[in-house]
């Protein structure tokens, strides 16, 4: 009898086979299948993207040590990493209702009775009375069952773990996407403290040689050879750089002070900087490739793409939820007044009930269940087309602007030497009594622009070089660990 009961339940389990869910097509690549060509962007060799890591594109060992450090102690990785977690464990709870729930009971039972007596009548020969004794009862139970198991003939429980799957893999997509964000924000960071640290040089060095041109001007105005407006004039530049360095010195501090929230730590003075001119050339170009179906590869292109295949499972356990849905509850146990005869075969009992339950009326509420499913399944896809679409856009503009920096940057260099120069020759002009301060000043005005224009321009190659590391998406060092989510194009729901 228990091998019926066994083979009854193993039989309702295995014909829950059959799923309601939509057939899941990769929707079509909205964007062009190439990248944009054109005067603005290279001409690019590469076929597809390699597989890089983050050591591999940012190749100082200062930023990979603090890049290292934000990967340990980053408090947005770990609310990722603890979201993962939440979203595995919803997974295997739903995953366990394919499976009936098995509970093993035992129970012991005693009652005692107390004795009555009662005067039922009297007879000739006197009082008849009635009394009961005190009686003892005991029992003893075991019993192992299967309470209220869902049959799933017609694959809502199954469509509703697919469901929970995809959107475990979608937590750990965003964890990725978290991941790569704070890599590249901590490159930007550190590059633009070596850019703030050029500018406040530079603000310095002006500072200094306009405090001699003002010692100069000075001289010559009591010696009454120059007018006081040249004094003035000096006077401007140097109050400028002046105001330059106290303004690049708060920002040093607040560039530090933004590394340390994203590392999550105190940062060692010693992984910082000296100047965008040093560690420009250590940020290693990254090849696009021809094909822009490497945008798949991108966390949040991924994170989409899961949210619209759980959408589409929730499909299926609405439409299952239009049909009848089947119950199981079956009971096998023995009881016995005593512990020796509990085993017996007068001992055992079972129970087998399954139960069927319809919706007769529900007000249209099942239908419009399926008709709400499709809509936020028609609502992920535009989601995930747009994020496809904003991934083409920032990868398109990424190499306009890698198409054409080198130019712009050979055009700075050149304008500062130029005006460092111009500027040698007119102090010379000035201090000899050839040339007015004025032309001086203007030189010297010039040069300030220029080298703060040269070090924008170096920043902009430099942080150009992360934008395309970050919106290409492809550093293997931050894929997910072995035995972790496969990609959207591999994971493939269990049926």
């Amino acid at each position: 009898m228990i091998r019926r009961v066994v083979i009854l339940t193993l039989t309702a389990t295995s014909l829950a086979s059959c799923s309601m869910e939509p057939h899941y097509v990769r929707p079509a690549l909205p964007v062009p299948p190439s990248w944009p060509v054109g005067d603005a962007y290279l001409v690019q060799s590469e076929a597809s993207l390699p597989s890089v890591t983050y050591q591999q594109v940012f190749r100082d060992t200062r930023l990979q040590t603090i890049i290292g450090q934000a990967l340990a102690n980053n408090r947005d990785l770990r609310i990722a990493a603890a979201n993962i977690e939440i979203a595995r464990a919803t997974y295997h709870i739903q995953r366990a209702e394919l499976l009936p729930e098995i509970d093993a009971t035992g129970g012991y039972r005693y009652a005692r009775t107390g004795s009555t007596s009662s005067t039922t009548g009297t007879t000739g020969t006197g009082t008849t009375t009635t009394t009961s004794n005190a009686r003892t009862t005991t029992g003893l139970s075991a019993d192992v069952g299967i309470t209220s198991f869902e049959i799933d003939l017609f694959g809502r429980v199954r469509s509703l773990t697919h469901a929970a799957q995809n959107r475990y893999f979608e937590t750990e997509a965003a964890a990725r996407a978290t991941r790569l964000t704070l890599v590249g924000d901590i490159a930007t960071t550190w590059l633009t403290y070596a850019s703030d640290k050029s500018l406040l040089k530079i603000a310095t060095d002006t500072a200094a040689s306009a405090e001699r041109s003002v010692k100069l001007t000075k001289m010559r105005l009591d010696g009454g050879i120059a007018p006081r407006t040249d004094l003035d004039q000096a006077n401007l530049v140097l109050q400028t750089a002046q105001s330059d360095v106290a303004s690049q010195t708060t920002v040093l501090a607040q560039d530090v002070n933004a590394l340390q929230l994203l590392v999550g730590a105190s940062i060692d003075n010693a992984l910082l900087p000296d100047s965008i001119e040093e560690v420009s050339p250590t940020v290693a170009e990254l090849p696009p490739g021809l094909d822009s179906g490497i945008l798949f590869r991108r966390p949040d292109v991924l994170q989409a793409e899961y949210e619209l295949r759980a959408t589409n499972a929730d499909i299926g356990a609405a439409r299952a939820a239009l049909f009848p849905r089947i119950s199981l509850t079956a009971l096998i146990g023995f009881a016995s007044s005593g512990l020796s005869n509990l085993f017996t075969n007068g001992a055992f009992n079972y129970s087998v009930a399954p139960n069927v339950s319809y919706p007769i009326f529900r007000a249209g509420a099942g239908r419009a269940g399926v008709a709400q499913s499709r809509a936020q399944r028609d609502s992920a896809l535009a989601t995930y087309e747009k994020a496809i679409q904003t991934a083409f856009r920032e990868v398109a503009d990424a190499l306009a602007r890698r198409g054409t920096i080198d130019a712009q940057l050979r055009a700075q260099q050149a304008l500062a030497a130029a005006s460092a120069d111009n500027y040698k020759l007119s102090d010379a002009r000035y201090r000899g009594g050839i040339d007015t301060f004025l032309n001086s000043l203007d030189a010297q005005r010039s040069l300030y622009s220029a080298r703060r224009t040269l070090v924008a321009a170096q920043l902009t190659k430099a942080t150009n070089l992360v934008t395309l590391y970050r919106t290409l998406g492809g550093d293997s060092q931050l894929e997910p660990a072995p035995g972790g989510p496969k990609p959207a194009n591999e994971a493939t729901p269990p049926r």
